[in-house]
């Protein structure tokens, strides 16, 4: 396998891909293997360079949004205590750009569920309905399209252990298949429209949404705000309030974060993933049960 240099100042390819945006790439020797698209790769990082199959370098860049100015975003992040915290802890986190139908199926999979069970999922359905690819003798599999996966059942979806989220995934893939749901064109939509298309999908509420858009859609003002991202706001920012209604968390979160809020979001909430303590982790998760829990959970 010849990999070949690829300038990423600025980038921790480690951090990146343990934050929570995506859900199938492995370790492999002193890299990563996954797929973008139907491209199968092998990753390494040295320093601020990437190590890539000779002819991926524009895909990868691309997936990794690697022309983003990382320095000037956080540049302009607010400055309270917490939002450093987590900026300096995130150095080299980037949002990235993910294909728009993985995105959103994988984050339809993933209400009520822990990235481990996320990773599992995305590894069954990827086995049981996706293309092989191999990259250096290494079985991978591509994400299934939503053409091949409208033609399954929802026991075949149930099966690669998705529970009641068979049926969305299953319908929205229908959905999308056949052009009733136009995610390419839906590029071109204001955040208001295109939030609004979106949660009118099976399965997908304004987390989710603001999930895809973010991480698929390169809306940088997105700012998913789950059950974990929920507890960070009112232990940081609002200490005192007794009750914190979601559209004021929503307005306070546009307002206050700003052009670049999915930034603050995922450092925020990979910084809280990473360094809270276990003990606490389980008696808010006990104290906090509900409906909406994160989709993306603390592991």
């Amino acid at each position: 396998m010849k990999l070949t240099a690829l300038a990423a100042p600025h980038f921790d390819l480690a951090v990146t891909l343990d934050s929570g945006q995506t859900f199938h790439w492995e370790p492999h020797g002193v890299g990563f293997v996954g797929t973008i698209g139907h491209c199968a790769l092998h990753i390494e990082q040295r320093g601020d360079e990437l190590l890539v199959p000779r002819g991926a370098e524009e895909i990868v860049r691309h997936y990794f949004a690697l022309d983003h100015p990382l320095e000037e975003i956080c540049t302009s992040l607010p400055t309270d205590a917490a939002m450093v915290a987590a900026r300096d802890y995130c150095r080299g986190l980037r949002i990235m750009r993910q294909p728009l139908w993985e995105c959103l199926a994988s984050f339809i999979t993933s209400s009520m569920k822990q990235v481990a069970h996320i990773r599992q999922m995305s590894r069954a359905l990827r086995e049981r309905f996706g293309e092989r690819l191999t990259e250096n003798a290494t079985k991978i599999y591509a994400f299934p399209g939503a053409e091949r996966l409208a033609q399954a059942t929802e026991q075949e979806l149930r099966a690669c252990g998705l529970g009641y989220r068979a049926k969305n995934l299953l319908a929205t893939a229908q959905l999308v298949s056949t052009g009733a749901a136009e995610l390419e064109v839906w590029r071109d939509l204001p955040d208001d429209e295109l939030r609004a298309q979106l949660c009118g999908l099976p399965g997908v509420g304004a987390k989710v949404a603001n999930c895809v858009m973010l991480f698929a859609y390169e809306r940088l003002r997105a700012f998913p705000i789950d059950v974990w991202i929920e507890r960070v706001l009112k232990d940081q920012y609002f200490p005192r309030a007794r009750k914190l209604t979601p559209q004021r968390l929503r307005e306070f979160c546009d307002s206050y974060f700003g052009e670049h809020g999915g930034y603050a979001q995922q450092y925020l909430f990979h910084h809280a993933r990473k360094t809270t303590p276990r003990r606490r982790r389980a008696r808010k998760s006990l104290r906090g049960a509900s409906p909406l829990a994160s989709t993306r959970s603390l592991r």
